[in-house]
């Protein structure tokens, strides 16, 4: 089974999305303030969509788990 580098960087930004808008939504809630909000997100996306990709790659070269059959037990 092969995933392309592409299907990674499609992945990540889509989650990447919702997690942004999550974490804004709270900086809003908390502080009250809309540019603290959109300060926190866009500085969470950069971090988080660089950490999320390494961890989808890294996943990525780990054969544990991985089949070609049905499942086995145990």
């Amino acid at each position: 089974m092969y995933v392309t580098r592409s299907r990674s960087i499609a992945k990540a930004l889509t989650w990447r999305v919702i997690a942004t808008l999550t974490t804004a939504s709270l900086a809003y809630i908390f502080t009250g303030e809309i540019d603290t909000a959109i300060k926190v997100g866009a500085f969470d996306v950069v971090i988080k969509l660089a950490f999320y990709y390494l961890h989808e790659r890294g996943w990525g070269m780990v054969e544990w788990g991985i089949g070609n059959g049905s499942p086995q037990r145990g």
